[in-house]
C-alpha cells in the first residue's frame, strides 16, 4: 500500500469511494480527537459479500438473509472499511459526522461521532483479524493524524460498555502505530 494522503475534502487519495447518505455536520469547531475501531460482517462472520456496503448506503435487501431484516430501518456509517484483504473502502469525508459510535462516551465525553473518525475492519469478534488489514491500518491513522489532531484510538466497546464489545478480543492493539495513545479496557 503507498503512502496514504486526505486531500483538502477530507478524502483518502486513490481509495475506493463509497459515499454514504448517513452523515451530517459536525458542530461547528469541533476537532477530530479519536479514532473508533470497529469489527462488521455481513452476514455475520461472511466476508468479502456486498452487505457491508450496502447497509452503509442504505440500499441492504433484507430479504436476501434473515439477519437483514434486524437491520431494516438501521441508518448508519463508518469514515472507513477494511476489507480482510486490506482493501481500503471510504464511505464519509473526515470532515463530516459519520453515524458509527451510537450511543457513546469517551473521557467524559458524550456523542463520539461529533469529534472522532469511525474504521470498520471486515471481521467479527471471534477470529483474528488479517497481516493485511493491520497494514492498511497503520498506513490509515499517520494519514489521518497528519490533517486531524487525533490523541487517542478506542474500540468501540471501550465507547459504549455493555453494548458493544467490538473490535473484539482477538483485535491486537500491539499491532497499532506507537504514535497513539490507545485507549482499551
Amino acid at each position: 500500500m503507498s503512502l496514504l494522503r486526505l486531500d483538502a475534502g477530507g478524502w483518502i487519495e486513490g481509495v475506493k469511494r463509497v459515499p454514504s447518505p448517513n452523515f451530517d455536520a459536525r458542530p461547528p469547531g469541533e476537532a477530530v480527537t479519536l479514532v473508533v475501531i470497529h469489527n462488521i460482517s455481513l452476514p455475520p462472520g461472511e466476508y468479502g459479500g456486498p452487505g457491508i456496503l450496502e447497509l452503509f448506503t442504505n440500499r441492504l435487501d433484507c430479504a436476501a438473509h434473515p439477519y437483514y431484516e434486524a437491520l431494516r430501518d438501521l441508518r448508519v456509517s463508518a469514515h472507513f472499511l477494511i476489507r480482510r484483504d486490506g482493501e481500503l473502502v471510504q464511505f464519509v469525508s473526515t470532515h463530516d459526522r459519520a453515524w458509527h459510535a451510537g450511543v457513546s462516551c469517551f473521557r467524559g465525553r458524550e456523542r463520539c461521532n461529533d469529534f472522532s473518525i469511525g474504521i470498520e475492519l471486515e471481521g467479527s469478534d471471534f477470529e483474528p483479524f488479517t497481516d493485511a488489514q493491520y497494514t492498511a491500518l497503520s498506513h490509515l491513522l499517520p494519514a489521518l493524524a497528519a490533517t486531524h489532531p487525533i490523541r487517542d484510538i478506542a474500540g468501540h466497546a471501550d465507547i459504549a460498555p455493555g453494548r458493544k464489545t467490538d473490535p473484539g478480543p482477538f483485535f491486537d492493539w500491539s499491532r497499532l502505530p506507537p504514535a497513539f495513545c490507545i485507549v482499551k479496557t
